[in-house]
């Protein structure tokens, strides 16, 4: 008789094991599926296989990769990642090799990308274009149809041979089962379109498939749509069916997933409430018996054991948590969770970089996808280095130089550290970024920095202390535009504004409209509150709890601005189209709930008691009128200046000097370029 492991101390449900098909898993914790842009291309290889090794050593209970396709039809672009013949596993052998040497488990997604193929290849359901990718689809034939259910089959009896321990199926985010089963793109009249029996059919033959091609002890998971959040989105009833009609036919577990990528309900992005979806993966508890994994903006372990304890599901997924801390798993096993580098959801390195063709990294942990060229070995011979600035970049290579034996000075003007990241955490919405300054102030701790703050170290003082090598991360101040009466008291920085140094009025305009104008006008129009709301923010979005409504969705219907804000930009045409690719949407659709008036083509001309004075412009640059904006204050959001004060005494004094972050390169604030380069710098150091 097996005796019975004693309950983790910290965190017991999570650390259950959980049986799947004829696996165990080693605790309750699921890695998601994400396409990395590493599974395309036979060459990066070797980078895909230590990428998953290195998640699969800190603990996780199972991977699942980013998604394979079963056929050149189902590709996510040409030449992406597939699994359709004896070459392919044999690459993939590598992958799960490499996994099962750390001592875990992976599953092969399989996708097809339908109409979201970004190739001239694709096929579909049904006639709606994709609002996503350019090229046009083919409407897929009787034959069509069951080649490509043949070609999931084979694609899992592939999979077996490379050695997976199971496959997902992906049925959700608007790839080509979705379309099969929403109205919303399955337009058919014939066996596979109409009814939602017919609109099931195509998954249901495809799990059949899969099932005579593969051991019935081989776990075949389901990523099941739960909320389409599109227009003529799938009901809870049909949504119950299916899942009943997937366990029957072996399905032996369900993964779910919400929302399509041509939403308009943000699911994954910051501002989304934590486990805002998990009441949808909650509801089949009642309707099947197969092990459910709930997903989305889960992103702690103790919020993970929170929604395990309420006992309706049964595991957690969690995709971009994996990416931000690949330890994260052993660090919360191990009682180490206030050590976690908690994803916020940013999405700059991941799904940005996804969505426009780049590899896939993470903001917070420039390491994801380059765990064999960013390396962090000890060091042979421990240097003393001086850390001046404790925003992003300076954090990051304060610890990084410490992690790898480096003594460490970290010096900082202010009282705290954080730097931008600390007016962040003030926007409603980004309350996360307060989490990667507890991960900071954690790993200084551990790693034995010396910490000075309010100290504005001098070059001299640098030179005297004989630091071996300084990294200069002093960041920017905000510039000041050129504009007559800029210095009236109705003026204020953005920093001011959002740090409530100053009171800021009922009307105010805000100049300048890139990241962080959108930002501030967030938070100039929204009430502030300690936590995100759940209810508020459905309301906001038009999500809603009606089982019988298609997608649900219903009409949004926004809390009112605290303020009246209007925010002016020298360039003309559409504001915010810096932004990032899934956030920037967002982002401009709040500001247009809320009412902010956006002006484009504006030349500032003065500001006095009256308001701001501008005259506007048309696209080629004509000056069509004038308009005076009667606010009580005036937001500046106009740029940064680097802050490079002491990089030329400390070069010309002989000291080998970094210039990294906001001090190096000002234009646009850049969290994501600042934390890699103070992890690069560190790497690099002797």
């Amino acid at each position: 008789m097996t005796a019975q492991t004693a309950p983790n101390a910290h965190f017991p449900r999570l650390f259950e094991p959980l049986r799947i098909g004829g696996i165990t898993l080693d605790n309750r914790v699921v890695m998601g599926s994400m396409h990395t842009g590493l599974e395309d291309r036979l060459w990066d290889t070797p980078k895909l296989a230590a990428y998953y090794a290195e998640r699969a050593r800190g603990g996780v209970g199972l991977i699942i990769t980013g998604g394979f396709a079963p056929s050149r039809t189902g590709q996510l672009l040409p030449f992406a990642g597939k699994m359709t013949n004896r070459a392919d596993v044999l690459r993939h052998r590598e992958f799960t090799k490499a996994v099962h040497a750390e001592g875990g488990k992976i599953a092969l997604q399989i996708i097809h990308a339908g109409r979201y193929g970004y190739t001239p290849f694709k096929v579909a359901a049904g006639s709606e274009p994709s609002p996503i990718h350019p090229f046009k689809h083919l409407k897929m034939t009787e034959q069509i149809i069951w080649h490509v259910i043949r070609s999931f089959g084979t694609a899992a009896q592939l999979a077996h041979r490379a050695g997976y321990d199971a496959i997902e199926l992906m049925g959700g985010e608007g790839y080509l089962i979705n379309q099969f089963l929403c109205p919303h793109t399955n337009d058919r009249t014939d066996k596979w379109g109409g009814s939602t029996e017919n609109r099931q059919r195509f998954l249901v033959e495809i799990i059949k498939d899969v099932r005579r091609k593969v051991p019935r002890e081989f776990p075949v998971i389901l990523r099941q749509s739960v909320a389409d959040f599109v227009k003529n989105g799938q009901t809870f009833d049909e949504i119950a069916l299916l899942a009943k009609r997937a366990e029957e036919h072996g399905v032996d577990a369900i993964n779910t997933d919400i929302g399509w990528h041509e939403a308009q309900v943000p699911t994954i992005v910051t501002s989304v409430p934590r486990g805002a979806f998990v009441k949808f993966t909650e509801r089949l508890r009642d309707v099947v018996d197969i092990p459910l994994i709930a997903s989305n903006r889960i992103n702690t372990p103790d919020f993970a054991e929170e929604i395990l304890e309420r006992g309706k599901v049964d595991a957690v997924s969690m995709a971009r948590p994996l990416l931000a801390d690949p330890e994260f798993v052993d660090k919360a096993r191990t009682g180490r969770a206030d050590e976690i580098n908690t994803c916020i959801g940013c999405n700059q390195a991941c799904l940005d970089h996804a969505f426009v063709g780049q590899k896939v990294s993470c903001l917070l942990n420039p390491r994801a996808g380059r765990e064999t060229v960013l390396t962090l070995g000890a060091t042979r011979t421990a240097k003393r280095v001086a850390v001046v600035g404790a925003g992003p970049a300076g954090l990051s290579a304060a610890v990084s130089a410490a992690q790898r034996g480096h003594r460490v000075d970290l010096y900082e003007a202010g009282p705290a550290i954080g730097g931008q990241f600390s007016i962040a955490a003030r926007i409603p919405g980004k309350e996360e970024f307060n989490e990667t300054i507890r991960y900071f102030t954690r790993q200084l701790e551990i790693n034995h920095v010396a910490v000075h703050l309010d100290t504005r170290v001098g070059a001299q003082e640098l030179i005297d202390g004989g630091y071996d090598q300084v990294i200069v991360a002093t960041g920017v101040v905000p510039r000041v535009p050129a504009i007559d009466g800029i210095d009236h008291p109705m003026v204020m920085s953005y920093a001011d504004a959002v740090l409530g140094h100053r009171e800021v009025g009922k009307r105010v305009a805000v100049i300048g409209a890139g990241g962080i104008g959108f930002d501030v006008t967030e938070f100039l129009t929204t009430d502030e509150s300690p936590t995100l709301n759940l209810k508020e923010w459905e309301q906001e979005w038009g999500v809603t709890d009606d089982l019988d409504t298609p997608g649900f969705l219903t009409e949004p219907r926004p809390m009112p601005a605290v303020r009246e804000v209007y925010m002016v930009q020298r360039k003309p045409g559409k504001q915010g189209k810096s932004l990032g690719k899934t956030t920037g949407w967002v982002h401009r659709a709040a500001v247009k709930m809320k009412g902010v008036e956006q002006i484009s083509g504006a030349t500032y001309d003065r500001i006095d008691d009256a308001g701001l004075h501008i005259t506007l412009h048309d696209k080629e640059g004509n000056e069509v009128g004038k308009r005076l904006l009667e606010v009580d204050n005036v937001v500046v959001c106009a740029g940064q200046e680097s802050v490079r004060d002491l990089v030329d005494p400390l070069t010309a004094a002989g000291v080998i000097t970094h210039v990294i972050g906001g001090a190096d390169l000002a234009s646009e604030l850049d969290a994501k370029r600042a934390i890699r380069q103070g992890t690069e710098v560190a790497a690099g150091l002797p």
